[in-house]
């Protein structure tokens, strides 16, 4: 089926409610995973104005979602202060409580109409309740089909309104002004989607000298796993696993007794790429952390792997040609390179530039929220 050129400029649809009105001045990208709260301010031009992380205490978030309000109101209020953020903040949703999907339909002009349409289409394609879900769309792509029917590619976003709800209260309840609501993969794509991992080919596109742009997966390694494929900034597909890099850090703590954070900060430490007798350190902890990173590396390359086939089944899907690594669990010296091998293609775990000068594992934890906080 002939389609036009994709939109690489799309404005990925954002779960607004509205929230508050207009946006009046910066605003700032907040994340919360398992066990930290990341925060960017970005200013014109894609700059950082500040950023930071606080840490969440035990237990707060599991799976995506809010399991100790108060502990996370009390640290959103530590972190605005100990940095004079801007209180507008976009947030993000990932895990089990939201849905992403692309559906096809014929070409529909009238926003009420369409709007009409993508619920009554969602309800047969969305694995919840719509009357207790929060939906959103963006139209991503046109086609004319072989009868010369022109149909269009919408992106729709679900996420449960109970789930949302629970984000906004603790932002509420801390003092800030929540502007927006996005899913995550979407944080991922607007960071790192001019992060080469394969160049980008002039002249080779589906139009008459259009650039020819890959398509890539796009993963966020926390306290879950969050994927996206994109071409461009054009999300094709969405999913989270529940396998993450935090898994591996509890069997560290099972293997070791360290409590969790500092697991974490030994699988980063050790990783995969040097001798273990380079490595400074108590052997035994060192051991074993590397022993739990090789255990689990090809578990981790399985569910990179099931969502590139998945997506790869969807008919008229391009090829997935690159990986590019962010979240904390990026910053694992050699991940990124193991990954490669398993999936006989290009990863990358580059932050992008506005974060390059900081440390790696900051960088990495950073990107999302970074993401988050640029403008569509």
């Amino acid at each position: 089926m002939p389609h036009l050129p994709i939109r690489n400029d799309v404005r990925l649809p954002r779960l607004e409610m509205s929230l508050t009105g207009k946006q009046t001045g910066p605003t700032v990208g907040l994340d919360l995973d398992a066990d930290s709260v990341a925060a960017v301010e970005s200013a014109a031009g894609d700059g950082v104005v500040r950023a930071y992380v606080q840490s969440l205490p035990k237990g707060a978030i599991g799976g995506g979602e809010i399991l100790d309000a108060a502990a996370v109101t009390r640290a959103l209020s530590e972190l605005y202060g100990r940095s004079k953020f801007s209180r507008q903040v976009r947030l993000a949703v990932a895990g089990q409580g939201v849905a992403f999907r692309i559906m096809r339909l014929p070409l529909i002009e009238n926003p009420d109409r369409l709007r009409s349409a993508v619920r009554f289409q969602a309800g047969e394609e969305i694995p919840m309740p719509l009357e207790s879900a929060v939906l959103d769309h963006q139209i991503v792509d046109a086609h004319v089909d072989g009868d010369g029917g022109r149909l269009i590619d919408v992106a729709v976003v679900a996420a449960r309104r109970d789930y949302v709800e629970s984000l906004l209260r603790v932002a509420k309840g801390a003092g800030l002004d929540p502007v927006g609501i996005d899913l995550a993969a979407f944080g991922m794509i607007r960071a790192l989607a001019g992060v080469d991992i394969v160049p980008a080919v002039p002249g080779n596109g589906d139009g008459a000298g259009a650039a020819y742009v890959p398509t890539s997966l796009f993963c966020s390694l926390g306290g879950i796993t969050n994927l996206a494929i994109a071409r461009g900034r054009t999300c094709l597909f969405s999913r989270a696993t529940q396998f993450s890099v935090r898994a591996i850090a509890e069997e560290l703590v099972t293997r070791s007794g360290l409590e969790l954070e500092h697991a974490e900060q030994w699988l980063v430490h050790v990783g995969f790429d040097r001798p273990l007798e380079e490595i400074d350190g108590d052997p035994a902890v060192i051991d074993a952390a590397r022993s739990v990173l090789e255990g689990n590396i090809g578990r981790l390359a399985d569910e990179l792997r099931l969502s590139i086939d998945y997506y790869g089944a969807q008919e008229g899907a391009a090829p997935v040609e690159g990986v590019s690594l962010c979240g904390w669990g990026a910053a694992i010296p050699g991940i990124a390179d193991r990954l490669g091998v398993a999936l006989a293609r290009p990863v990358t775990s580059t932050p992008p530039l506005a974060l390059a000068a900081m440390p790696t594992s900051e960088a990495a934890r950073l990107t999302l929220p970074y993401g988050l906080a640029l403008e569509a």
